[in-house]
């Protein structure tokens, strides 16, 4: 560094971060954070303070825009003129703003993305939400600053008589913090602001019975719960759900269409149709099978389902999770407090900090009103001293060389009145004139008392304040146009997020087919023979079952772990398929016992090789993550080995020693996860086969050749015992293999 006396050696460390902490000061205050009072950044205070000075009142003609922003960078925004013009565009576009401040006329853009024209096509003048912003600004309510040349001032915060920050909401990133604000009612926040003058202790739960959340420019459905709204305005930090409004509409011969007729705020609708017709033509929308744009001045989105039997709730559900048709919009009421401090406020706090700032702008127009009216009283009170004498007056004027020091000499008058009255034009000597001063000077007492009083009450002043609220509330009611809310609220019609995504997927018939190896494939269609399909060498078929494309397969291994795969994601084709392993968190030592198309109603009866077990239900068995779910607890040397579903009030179980055993189903627990009762008792050996059956309709079992046997609960009296026991032989004809045959899932 190079100072006056020659070069300086200095720390770079500490050059660096006093120039990081001057260029994130400058950021926070100078250009990403709005202040509390008047909710707005520097840019487009100056643009508006520009606007004013170019006298584009609503009332007069438009202006064109590049006039606007060259006299806003040249005096008082030394930065780029598209960053103006942006600021400029975005105040003027109703789909962006809530109460635009900004009257434009041509090309300024639209909701779907599309930019403004060039600014030197556009024009503007001012809304009468600015004009309430500047209004007082030429009556001593805010301070002023030179402006960054030093050649004009600018004002440091606007009076701010409209509840911008609120109402219009604000977004920006400065360094090391955010804000995010979205629009509000105007009307609501007016009302809520009167009930805070009138209960000062009033809380945050308080004033959301007037403001019932955010009022989007675009509408929308708000969904979240009233916890988490009063959570979030307590804090100042937290998020809004915002989905599209759609409705039904009928068509010929029971067919419908969805239409979208309003969509989240900031999102752009060109976009959002681009999205969802891309993910229809990636067939992420099986139940979708047309989007079309038919929107002209308002939004009109449709959308075609694929056939009439399409629930258009679940429609909609599949297109909120997957699109911006739902969009959440945070809120992080970080502003500067008194124009300096940056800090996270809750609602009650940027409502005072506004109400304290229309009451300073209230006490200092009223001050300058004061100083107004006591300056005219002076000239006034020296007028009628001249009428009075009026002829001595007319002498001192015509014969004294120092009119001034003689009048003032004279009548003992101020040297404001001695001006004035030199300063007299000839025609104000009438008499009638006399009487009008007389009058205008009681009027201006009367005022002046007004104002007098009012300035000594603490009360009045709230008084006044509250009343100038109502006045905004009223021009800005549910009746007009602009006041009416347009953002409604709902409770989340949240569909499960499975049966979304099985919304989400194709239904078609396939057959999954699993080999002695652990390798799982799925075939096109309900394929009835499967015994012509080929494997790896030295592997065979295991199992084969039917399935849709929407269901879930369950896994049953020799751990006593439950897997559970999506058919969607099994793999197709030609090959052998994928080794199951690689699809799942499965150890090497365990072995596929059962594989099943999962039904949540179902129970299942599962069961080790040394015949413990117990009964579960099925939907409680469903794995959530590729580890799996442990249900049945087994010790090694010992495996599971059955699963079977559970099919009435009896239980059949028959050992590798071939002893047959029944008994009731309700002497097996319930349970979710353990290591189950013991089912049989066996000397030596373990399970081979179990069944469960009505006793109503007694026991069947296929023999080698696929014929039927049956015998009822009666013929079954030698085999009946209760669970635990040894059982004997079973019945003639009962197969070699002791196998019931015909139980699989």
């Amino acid at each position: 560094m190079i100072g006056h006396d020659g070069p300086e050696t200095i720390n770079l460390k500490d050059a660096l971060e006093e120039r990081y902490l001057s260029y994130a000061l400058t950021t926070i205050m100078h250009r990403a954070l709005p202040d509390v009072r008047d909710g707005l950044k520097p840019v487009h205070r100056r643009i508006l303070y520009g606007m004013r000075l170019l006298k584009l009142d609503p009332n007069q003609g438009f202006k064109k825009c590049a006039r606007v922003v060259g006299d806003v960078m040249g005096k008082y925004h030394p930065h780029g003129d598209g960053a103006i013009y942006d600021a400029l565009v975005r105040l003027a576009q109703d789909f962006s703003v809530r109460y635009p401040m900004v009257d434009g006329q041509g090309n300024f853009g639209n909701i779907d993305g599309d930019s403004a024209a060039a600014m030197r096509y556009t024009e503007a003048r001012m809304t009468d939400v600015a004009t309430r912003i500047l209004d007082g600004l030429n009556e001593n309510a805010v301070d002023f600053r030179e402006t960054y040349d030093g050649l004009d001032s600018e004002p440091v915060v606007l009076p701010g008589c409209f509840p911008n920050l609120l109402a219009n909401g604000s977004t920006g990133i400065a360094v090391g913090m955010a804000t995010s604000i979205p629009p509000h009612n105007a009307y609501e926040l007016c009302n809520a602001s009167q009930h805070l003058i009138t209960h000062p202790d009033a809380e945050v739960e308080d004033l959301l019975e007037f403001i019932k959340g955010p009022d989007f420019p675009t509408g929308g459905t708000i969904v979240n719960d009233k916890g988490s709204i009063l959570e979030a305005y307590k804090t100042g930090r937290g998020s809004f759900r915002t989905r599209a409004k759609w409705h039904k509409e009928e068509g010929p011969r029971g067919t419908y269409n969805i239409v979208v007729t309003e969509i989240p705020y900031v999102v752009q609708k060109s976009r959002l149709i681009e999205k969802i017709a891309e993910l229809l033509m990636a067939r992420k929308l099986p139940l979708l099978d047309d989007i079309r744009d038919e929107s002209a001045e308002d939004v009109r989105v449709v959308l075609v389902p694929r056939n009439k039997n399409v629930d258009p709730e679940l429609l909609m559900a599949s297109l909120f999770k997957l699109t911006d048709l739902e969009n959440r919009f945070s809120l992080n009421l970080n502003v500067l407090s008194k124009g300096v401090v940056p800090k996270v406020m809750n609602l009650k706090e940027v409502l005072q900090e506004w109400l304290e700032h229309q009451k300073d702008v209230l006490v200092r127009r009223s001050n300058h009103r004061l100083d107004q009216i006591n300056h005219r009283l002076e000239v006034l009170e020296g007028y009628l001293v001249a009428y009075l004498n009026i002829d001595e007056v007319i002498r001192i004027i015509r014969e004294e060389d120092d009119a001034k020091a003689s009048l003032i000499q004279a009548f003992e008058l101020t040297d404001v009145q001695a001006e004035a009255i030199l300063n007299m034009r000839l025609r104000s000597l009438r008499k009638l004139e006399e009487f009008e001063i007389k009058k205008e000077h009681d009027k201006l007492s009367k005022e002046k008392a007004g104002l007098e009083a009012l300035l000594s009450s603490e009360k009045k002043l709230w008084n006044r304040v509250s009343k100038q609220v109502g006045e905004i509330g009223k021009a800005y009611g549910p009746e007009t146009e602009i006041g009416a809310r347009r953002t409604d609220f709902s409770t989340a019609t949240d569909h499960d997020l499975e049966e979304i995504h099985q919304a989400m997927i194709e239904k078609e018939p396939i057959t999954v087919v699993i080999s002695e190896k652990g390798w799982i494939r799925t075939l096109k269609g309900h394929v009835q023979d499967v015994t012509n399909l080929t494997f790896k060498q030295g592997d065979q078929l295991h199992m084969s079952f039917h399935a849709e494309t929407t269901s879930k397969v369950l896994i049953f291994t020799s751990g006593g772990k439950f897997y559970t795969l999506g058919a969607d994601k099994l793999p197709g084709g030609r090959g052998h398929g994928e080794p199951i392993r690689l699809m799942l968190d499965m150890d090497e030592t365990q072995e596929v016992v059962s594989a099943f198309v999962h039904d949540p109603e179902r129970k299942l009866l599962i069961s080790t090789d040394e015949a413990r077990g117990f009964v579960v239900h099925e939907k409680d068995v469903t794995a959530t993550t590729r580890k799996g779910k442990q249900v049945l607890n087994v010790t090694a040397p010992a495996k599971a080995t059955l699963c079977v579903p559970v099919n009435g009030d009896y239980v059949a179980v028959i050992g590798l020693n071939r002893k047959l055993l029944t008994f009731p189903l309700s002497q097996i627990a319930v349970m979710t996860r353990g290591r189950g009762v013991r089912l049989q008792r066996y000397r030596d050996g373990g399970i081979s086969d179990i069944k469960t059956f009505d006793s109503k309709e007694g026991l069947t079992w296929l023999d080698a050749s696929g014929r039927v046997f049956k015998r009822t609960l009666d013929e079954l009296q030698d085999w009946r015992g209760d669970r635990g026991q040894a059982g004997r032989l079973p019945p003639n004809g009962f197969p070699r293999t002791n196998k019931f045959g015909g139980n699989s899932i």
